[in-house]
């Protein structure tokens, strides 16, 4: 009976690994990065503004939306990348001018853009951030704040190649 079980168990782990690895017998690279490519989220192109000014700030500030973009396969940083934030704020509606602006990512692909305090907006504290240019496929995101105290939403965009 042991050795029933022995034999099952090596071809069980033997039909695993050929699966994980292909008849190759190398990693797939999909699986080995594990970066895929971050989806649009459904609300997150309301009341989108195309080519939103890049600004130093939106309003009088006090709330941080940050984030890092990264290129999908490999993760890799992405430097230089445009994101668009918008959001229902202390001092504006979303659908506002002047609560939009976008920012640039660092050499890290990190980006870090203030903004007044976001409130609620239909009963959701949420903001919006998009990535809009043409290097890359087109993501939106509407995140969810845990709590309309926060002061800070930090957002993860991993882009594939147009």
């Amino acid at each position: 009976m042991t050795d029933v079980i022995a034999t099952r168990r090596t071809l069980l782990a033997s039909a695993g690994a050929l699966m994980m690895t292909g008849a190759s017998g190398l990693v797939l690279p999909a699986r080995a990065a594990g970066f895929a490519p971050t989806p649009s989220m459904r609300g997150g192109s309301n009341n989108y503004r195309p080519g939103a000014p890049v600004v130093d700030r939106i309003g009088g500030g006090g709330f941080w939306m940050t984030g890092s973009v990264l290129r999908a396969g490999d993760g890799a940083p992405l430097a230089g990348q445009r994101i668009q934030i918008w959001a229902h704020t202390t001092e504006g509606h979303e659908r506002d001018p002047q609560s939009h602006g976008a920012t640039l990512t660092d050499e890290n692909g990190r980006f870090r853009l203030e903004m007044p305090q976001i409130v609620p907006a239909f009963g959701q504290p949420h903001g919006h951030l998009a990535y809009d240019d043409d290097a890359y496929k087109t993501v939106f995101l509407r995140p969810v704040m845990a709590s309309a105290s926060d002061t800070s939403l930090n957002v993860e965009f991993i882009l594939q190649p147009a």
